[in-house]
């Protein structure tokens, strides 16, 4: 989700103005399995934005007849209905319906963008690998805890299987906790999971993504970019944007400014910006090529 694939969303439609029509959902999934995919026409949409109060609302907007929008919209359909309710899918021939493409400002496709509480979050443009869906929608759900968004949605269609793998103890513990706000419980759940099994690379990153929830939770957005605007140096004031822009998908920005950072530090503040950097790359997961990228760029600062 880099800047030059985000799409204004300027002009777009009126969120709160929902209708009750419910969405159509596909036919192509299995009548036994449960599906969170569905198809959108105009009134659908409606419905559909207002289901993002309650859980991320993810738009596909496509064409079956591009061949590189059916990919993508087959990955998509897996993994949301993977996520067991946690994210709804719905997509968009924007041939067929383009004033829903058109209020989101699409200049090309496929455009996937989320809706969070009716309000747009563009994720991206063009064909993307699962690896890299995987991590933009790790992103999304850190965003929608963030958002007070623990819940689940009902199958637009099928039935939802039962019996989903368990969670070691520590790590539910954990989970429960986030998705109760209480971000110091969870940590300290990641920690002791970490106590007792020290390569314990899931509790170590969810120590991480944790501390990088609560750092950010009461931030302003506007606020903390004009701080850090207009203090370049403050390092604490870069931080906390560069946490920002990990939440909000700005995987990238965040990186090239602590790395820009760090050229401009030295000893222990400098120090103090690499460890950040670290666990932000473990956030984001080390096999991303954004940190790759960014990992050659921070040793060329530092060495």
């Amino acid at each position: 989700m880099t800047d030059q694939n985000i799409p204004s969303t300027r002009g777009a439609v009126d969120l709160s103005a929902l209708a009750h029509q419910g969405p159509e959902a596909t036919q192509s999934a299995p009548a036994a399995a449960a599906s969170w995919t569905t198809n959108l026409d105009q009134g659908a949409f409606e419905q559909f934005v207002g289901m993002s109060q309650q859980v991320p609302a993810i738009v596909s907007l496509g064409s079956p007849r591009v061949q590189v929008s059916v990919d993508l919209d087959a990955t998509l359909r897996k993994l949301v209905d993977a996520k067991g309710g946690k994210f709804i899918l719905g997509l968009v021939d924007a041939e067929t319906y383009p004033q829903i493409a058109q209020a989101f400002q699409a200049q090309q496709i496929p455009m996937v963008v989320a809706l969070i509480k009716g309000q747009p979050v563009p994720l991206f443009q063009g064909p993307a690998a699962e690896e890299q869906i995987v991590q933009v929608f790790a992103q999304l759900e850190q965003l929608a805890v963030q958002q007070g968004m623990s819940g689940t949605a009902p199958a637009f269609s099928g039935e939802a299987q039962q019996g989903e793998p368990e969670l070691p103890p520590l790590h539910q513990k954990a989970v429960d906790a986030i998705d109760a706000g209480d971000y110091a419980a969870a940590e300290a759940a990641y920690l002791e999971a970490l106590n007792e099994k020290p390569n314990d690379k899931d509790a170590q990153i969810g120590v991480y993504q944790v501390r990088l929830l609560s750092r950010t939770h009461n931030l302003d957005l506007a606020q903390s970019r004009d701080k850090a605007a207009q203090n370049p140096d403050d390092i604490a004031a870069q931080l906390d944007v560069a946490d920002l822009d990990v939440v909000g998908g700005h995987v990238e920005d965040a990186f090239g400014r602590l790395v820009s950072l760090i050229s401009r530090l030295a000893d222990e503040d400098r120090e103090r910006v690499r460890r950040r950097l670290i666990e932000l790359y473990a956030v984001i997961g080390n096999n991303d090529p954004r940190v790759a990228a960014s990992r050659q760029k921070l040793a060329r600062v530092l060495f």
